[in-house]
């Protein structure tokens, strides 16, 4: 019993199952290993200079036929370099968290690149629609890392009702169970985050693993105090005080971080301020949280990279707290799978003697 999916029929996957663009995370290898097993998986492209892009979009061309997808940040003030890039590369698909412009859109359709935003609350979904992408990600309050206010079973109905394009949910899945209810709310599919990072060819070192599969369902928050806005992250003594902090250590910790930043993605020093700036401008935020939103990806290598759980963040959905084991991804995907007709035998009365 083959489940269809619109999503399936745009991008060219076999599952509706996808592995989404985290910084540091969503790497060549987790991200054709996700394409090889039948889902879909999306490189992370934020946190890498231009070159290191390039030559990660090469290396899963090298290890899978199968199509991909890259995150990107709209607001990178190499955002069209970045763009050309995919289009260079006839990547399948362009993701990003917060939603690109009209014309940026415009450009990467134009060229054959399908563009899918993630989305935490309907008027979004309904405009980012308006402007002609091809797919959203809606992802619930129970999501890791950036999310927004509404739960996922309130956010998907309301989403889907809205829109006439494949909607995926995202925000505390990890089995077919989930893949099943998700289905029947009308979703196109699934979008994991934690889930894939707790897999064998995730890069995240052993020990960062173990804390996240230790956690507990009640061991995360939504914190603020990372970047100005809601982010959930596992609750270490590094967030408790991050939360505890006064403005101006927040704001030497942010500078500290943006100028590593800078090293990071070669990006000079006014460059990154004028970026910095603009998002000031455009979003009416401090330059401390202009400058921290620089920041978060820094705080997240800490830990993703380097295993520093005392100097940096493990952003993280809720459901690390209902995740016990560390699959292949291949491996995942095929449970996944079985689980999501078991339990569509299951409901349609289909008892086989």
């Amino acid at each position: 019993m083959p489940i269809k999916s619109a999503f399936c029929e745009l991008v060219g996957c076999r599952f509706p199952i996808v592995s989404t663009g985290m910084g540091w995370v969503a790497t060549p290898p987790l991200v054709s290993a996700v394409c090889n097993a039948g889902g879909f998986g999306i490189l992370a492209g934020a946190t890498l200079s231009l070159d290191e892009l390039g030559a990660s979009i090469a290396a899963v061309k090298a290890s899978s036929k199968n199509p991909f997808g890259v995150n990107l940040r709209a607001d990178a003030p190499d955002a069209a370099e970045r763009v050309q890039l995919l289009i260079d590369n006839q990547v399948r698909l362009a993701s990003f968290a917060a939603a690109p412009n009209q014309e940026l859109i415009k450009r990467l359709k134009g060229e054959g690149v399908l563009v899918m935003p993630t989305v935490g609350k309907r008027r979004h979904a309904e405009k980012v629609a308006e402007w002609g992408v091809d797919a959203v990600i809606a992802q619930g309050h129970e999501g890791g890392g950036h999310t927004g206010p509404v739960p996922t079973s309130l956010l998907l109905p309301d989403v889907i009702d809205a829109l006439d394009i494949p909607v995926l949910a995202a925000g505390g899945f990890r089995c077919g169970r989930g893949l099943v209810a998700a289905l029947s709310y009308g979703a196109a599919g699934i979008a994991m985050g934690t889930r894939f990072l707790l897999t064998q060819e995730s890069p995240v070192p052993a020990e960062i693993k173990a804390r996240y599969l230790a956690a507990t369902l009640t061991d995360t928050l939504v914190s603020r105090r990372i970047d100005g806005h809601p982010q959930r992250v596992i609750r270490t003594d590094f967030v408790d005080a991050l939360e505890a902090s006064g403005g101006l250590s927040r704001l030497l910790l942010a500078l500290r971080s943006g100028l590593a930043f800078k090293r990071l993605t070669g990006l000079g020093f006014f460059r990154l301020l004028s970026a910095g700036l603009a998002m000031r401008k455009a979003q009416g935020i401090s330059l401390a949280q202009a400058v921290s939103a620089a920041n978060a990806p820094m705080l997240t290598e800490q830990t993703m990279v380097k295993a520093r759980i005392d100097a940096g963040i493990l952003p993280t959905g809720q459901v690390t707290g209902l995740i016990d084991e560390l699959p292949g991804a291949a491996a995942l995907i095929t449970s996944i799978m079985s689980e999501a007709e078991l339990s569509l035998t299951r409901l349609s009365g289909m008892h086989h003697g």
